[in-house]
C-alpha cells in the first residue's frame, strides 16, 4: 500500500514537471525563430551595400583605366612627333653640314675671278701665276687651320702603305728600305685619320746576288 502511494507521487511530480517545461521549450523555440528571421533583413541588406561599394570600386577602375589609356595614347604620339622631328632635324643637320665650308670656299672662288680677271686686262702670265699661287697657299693654309685637312709632303719618307699608294718602283743600292722618291700626287689627312693616300714612286732595296 505505501509502494502504491509513492509510485502515484512519482507519476504526479513528473507531470508536473513535463507540464512545466512544455512552455519553456516552446518559448525558446519561438525565440530563436523570431531571432533568426529578424536577421534575414539585416544580412539581405549588408549584402546590397556589398554590392553597391563594388560597383562603385569597378565604376571607379573603369575610369582610371580609361584615363590611363588616354594618357598611354597621348605619351605614344607625343614620342611619334619626338622621333619624326628628330629624324628631321638629323637630315637637315646631315644636308647642311658642309655649309660653312662651302662659305669659306666661295671667298677663294672670289680670289680666282679676281686673278683672271686681273690677267685678262694686264696679259701677264706672271701676275697671273703669282695670284694663282696666293690663292692656292690661302686655300690650304684656311683647310688646315679651320678644318683639320692636312696636306702631307711623301719624298724622303719610307714608305707606309697606309700613307702612301706606289704607282712606280725602281731598285736603289743605296737604301736598305723602301723610301719614297717622288710625290705625283700629294696625300691629305683630316685630323688625324688619312683622308687620302698619296700617289708616290718608291725606291725598293736593291736585291743581292746571293739572293739571286
Amino acid at each position: 500500500m505505501g509502494e502504491s502511494k509513492d509510485n502515484s507521487k512519482n507519476q504526479e511530480l513528473k507531470k508536473d514537471e513535463v507540464l512545466e517545461n512544455a512552455p519553456l521549450e516552446q518559448s525558446e523555440t519561438q525565440t530563436t525563430e523570431a531571432l533568426d528571421e529578424g536577421e534575414k533583413p539585416a544580412e539581405a541588406a549588408s549584402e546590397d551595400d556589398l554590392l553597391t561599394v563594388y560597383a562603385a570600386k569597378i565604376k571607379e577602375l573603369e575610369e582610371e583605366n580609361s584615363e590611363l589609356k588616354d594618357q598611354l595614347l597621348r605619351k605614344q604620339a607625343d614620342f611619334e612627333n619626338f622621333r619624326k622631328r628628330l629624324s628631321r632635324d638629323k637630315d637637315e643637320s646631315i644636308k647642311y653640314a658642309n655649309s660653312m665650308l662651302l662659305l669659306d670656299l666661295t671667298t677663294i672662288i672670289d680670289d680666282f675671278e679676281r686673278a683672271i680677271k686681273s690677267s685678262e686686262d694686264s696679259q701677264d702670265f706672271k701676275t697671273l701665276h703669282d695670284g694663282i699661287q696666293m690663292i692656292e697657299k690661302r686655300l690650304v693654309s684656311e683647310l688646315e687651320n679651320k678644318w683639320g685637312l692636312i696636306r702631307f709632303n711623301s719624298q724622303n719618307e719610307e714608305f707606309d702603305p697606309e700613307r702612301h699608294q706606289a704607282i712606280a718602283m725602281e731598285e736603289s743600292s743605296e737604301t736598305d728600305k723602301a723610301i719614297v722618291l717622288e710625290d705625283y700626287q700629294k696625300g691629305y689627312m683630316f685630323h688625324e685619320r688619312v683622308l687620302r693616300p698619296a700617289k708616290v714612286k718608291v725606291a725598293q732595296p736593291a736585291a743581292s746576288s746571293e739572293q739571286e
